[in-house]
């Protein structure tokens, strides 16, 4: 998949967005009669939308800060001047519909729904190998959810657009749980029409695994848990993933894409232009301007003291402390999860893991509430971190055990705020003081698209 990458790089140089809306419009620059005409068209195109995930509104950097930074586990870190204003608003719910962060999120997004919308029109027309065909329409449906998903669960209220947007075109938005529903049926498409794993080169990109994690995640969100319980299971029984021994095995380049690893955003560095921003982002500095990072997703106080004495996780997940430039150990929360060898600074090698086998358990432990297997479950994530088993006697309720070993286990892996407004504990999220519960779950829609679309009702 990393070689694979180099493909979308070569895509992406005819590839533009529209100035209507939001990029809902075909992106290919190129005369459409001279393009999606043949398969490796679109298997051209389907690189171009893992590309988009890689994008700075996207993985990039828009997900984390909407799913993270917005919730208790990290905040904008020491500097809230210039650029890092944007993220200070939006970790102290007082953004405005102008924020560039949240407009980057939502427009970059609807440009890897407009490919993927592209795909999915054209395709059935093409004269081509029939697995192929089905593996790129689900392929093309996986991402799409996995960006409307975001969109559902950060904006709410947003246009469902399923097919090439038409100049002239009125769009209408819809719900979360409208959204919601519609990923239900096409991530069953998908996951019936993925392979279970690849090889070679191909390692990286979507499975019917991938495709079942998400869709368990949504009748979850929708309330479902019945019917994620079986589709979780079929996961854990027939798709080959398993708890690494070691959770420091997690991370790193050298472990991408390993055995627990469902589904991740590849990332490659070498100054093509597809490098991760991740390590300069998230490392430390006293000094922003010595290069050595920026201090953002900064992990809470709050965050520090969720882990356990003896957790295993926490060293790994994050540290309090760096050696800065002079040799000196300063304190600095900061993530380590994404931490690697730089050769230029805004461009490494690390993937980011949207999903993986250890969320799986603890989701299954969700869907089936109070149990004695959900508290295997969730003490077979435990026995990894080092951590003593937990059950009915232990104190707190169920829903507080679940969501508090889901945050240290899933730490700056974009899952906070979901959980949080999932388990209708977004009241949890300190040091927000204009946050009341119930009217600011979501974000405003971007003043751009309010402009372009006077039916549209802010937020």
């Amino acid at each position: 998949m990393k070689r694979i990458l180099y493909i979308m790089l070569c895509t992406a140089l005819f590839t533009g967005c529209s100035e209507d809306f939001t990029d809902l419009a075909p992106i290919s620059n190129r005369n459409e009669a001279d393009f999606y005409n043949a398969p490796a068209d679109f298997e051209v195109a389907i690189n171009a939308s893992y590309a988009g995930l890689q994008s700075t509104g996207v993985y990039g950097r828009g997900y984390w800060t909407m799913f993270e930074m917005r919730s208790d586990n990290t905040d904008q870190g020491p500097d809230a001047t210039g650029l890092a204003r944007q993220y200070t608003e939006i970790n102290s719910f007082t953004e405005d519909a102008l924020n560039e962060q949240v407009t980057s999120a939502w427009s970059e997004s609807y440009r890897v729904i407009a490919n993927c919308n592209v795909i999915l029109e054209r395709i059935p027309s093409i004269e081509m190998n029939e697995a192929l065909r089905n593996r790129i329409v689900g392929e093309a449906l996986f991402i799409r959810s996995l960006v409307y998903y975001h969109l559902a669960i950060g904006f709410g209220n947003i246009p469902l657009q399923l097919t090439p947007y038409v100049s002239g075109d009125e769009l209408v938005q819809v719900d979360e749980n409208t959204v919601l529903e519609q990923l239900v049926a096409d991530l069953t498409t998908a996951e019936d029409n993925l392979p279970v794993s690849y090889s070679g080169s191909e390692v990286g990109k979507a499975t019917k695994g991938a495709a079942a994690t998400l869709l368990a995640k949504v009748h979850l969100t929708l309330g479902n848990n019945s019917a994620a319980e079986p589709v979780l299971r079929r996961i854990i029984s027939n798709y080959g993933y398993e708890l690494l021994p070691d959770y420091a095995d997690l991370w790193g380049v050298a472990n991408e894409n390993n055995a627990e690893s469902i589904f991740e955003v590849q990332y490659i560095s070498g100054g093509i232009g597809q490098g991760s921003l991740f390590t300069n982002d998230f490392s430390p500095s006293t000094d922003l301007q010595t290069g050595s990072g920026f201090g953002r997703n900064r992990p809470t106080v709050d965050m520090q003291e969720a882990y356990e004495d003896g957790d295993l996780r926490y060293e790994i997940s994050m540290g309090a402390t760096y050696m800065n430039l002079e040799g000196e150990i300063v304190e600095a929360r900061h993530v380590r999860k994404y931490q690697s060898d730089l050769a230029v600074e805004n461009d490494s090698d690390i993937n980011f893991v949207v999903f993986r086998y250890a969320d799986v358990l603890l989701m299954l432990a969700e869907a089936l509430g109070e149990t004695p297997e959900s508290y295997d479950l969730i003490n077979e994530v435990r026995d990894r971190a080092g951590l003593p088993d937990i059950d009915a006697s232990t104190p707190g309720t169920f829903e507080e055990k679940l969501l508090h070993e889901r945050r240290v286990e899933l730490a700056f892996e974009n899952h906070r705020w979901p959980d949080l407004k999932r388990f209708g504990a977004t009241g949890l999220v300190p040091d927000a003081e204009t946050f009341i519960t119930g009217t600011r779950e979501y974000f405003y829609i971007p003043q751009r698209e309010m402009d372009i679309n006077p039916n549209f009702v802010q937020n």
